[in-house]
């Protein structure tokens, strides 16, 4: 019997805790079994940003871990993952995790994926970038980290704000490898809608 795919998800204190909750829901309804850490600088970006708890947001996931339990089962290559989502990341947590810091639950779990070769996508979320920020982002992909910034796609004609957050998060979805209806996609969704009118 397989075991349900299970994925790691990290939310810091980065502007944009609506792209974790997102993440959440659409891995919840993909049947995907979720693994969640929230950083306190996340739990209060939440409760500015979203008018949400910390409890409200690991409601969302099958499992939650404090920032600092280094014990938690996600802290060990031997616990098998499909990788792991840092939606927002922090440059704070990206910089930790291109030094091999493990300060934390967040930069731990972040650290074995890499080391296991498992799909880590951190949706950065810092603008404008120094030089100090693109060195590390380069370091970060030379690691194998995938680099996914959650930026607008206006091919999709977005309507709303959460239809930008919803082809963000499902683009960095499919990085994962998770199938979700979230991001219209060009030559499918996108081409066929125009060529019909």
């Amino acid at each position: 019997m397989e075991k349900p795919v299970r994925i790691i998800v990290g939310i810091t204190g980065a502007s944009g805790a609506v792209y974790g909750r997102r993440a959440l829901e659409a891995l919840k309804a993909a049947g995907v079994e979720t693994h969640l850490v929230i950083t306190k600088a996340a739990e209060m970006t939440a409760r500015y940003e979203l008018d949400m708890k910390a409890a409200d947001i690991a409601a969302l996931a099958d499992h939650k871990y404090a920032i600092g339990d280094i014990a938690a089962p996600i802290s060990s290559g031997s616990f098998q993952t499909g990788g792991m989502l840092i939606a927002p990341c922090s440059v704070k947590t990206m910089s930790e995790i291109a030094t091999g810091v493990t300060s934390s639950l967040i930069s731990r779990a972040a650290d074995v994926s890499l080391k296991e070769r498992r799909r880590l996508v951190l949706m950065v979320r810092e603008t404008p970038l120094h030089l100090g920020h693109l060195r590390t982002l380069t370091q970060l992909a030379e690691m194998g980290a995938v680099i996914a910034p959650p930026l607008p796609a206006f091919y999709a004609e977005p309507q709303s704000l959460d239809d930008l957050v919803d082809q963000s998060v499902g683009r960095a979805l499919d990085l994962l490898g998770v199938a979700s209806p979230l991001a219209k996609r060009w030559g499918e969704d996108l081409e066929k809608g125009r060529r019909s009118t």
